[in-house]
């Protein structure tokens, strides 16, 4: 029986939530695109309409919490994190190629 500790690898699945707070509009708002409008970066890629990029910038919460609940994975949470973020990364990231094409 592996024995759970708090550690690293129990940041995944909070920074997986974030990421997906980040990303997705909830309730007409989304919190990323007025963070990004308050840095002064875009978050539609034709002004308020076209691709939604704020869920693409989304990845820099999704690679990293995938890592951490790869590496330290006999954390609590690390498992939850890294499964979560892989299927919302990854669904990102098909997207991405289908909108290519």
């Amino acid at each position: 029986m592996v024995r759970r500790t708090f550690g690293l690898g129990t940041l995944s699945l909070p920074i997986t939530i974030m990421g997906i707070v980040w990303g997705f509009t909830l309730f007409g708002v989304c919190i990323g695109d007025n963070i990004l409008n308050l840095l002064g970066l875009k978050a539609w890629s034709n002004g308020d309409t076209g691709i939604h990029l704020t869920a693409y910038y989304s990845l820099v919460f999704f690679i990293p919490a995938f890592l951490l609940g790869m590496k330290y994975k006999n954390n609590y949470g690390a498992k939850v994190g890294k499964y979560i973020s892989a299927i919302v990364g990854s669904i990102l990231i098909l997207s991405t190629l289908f909108l290519a094409v």
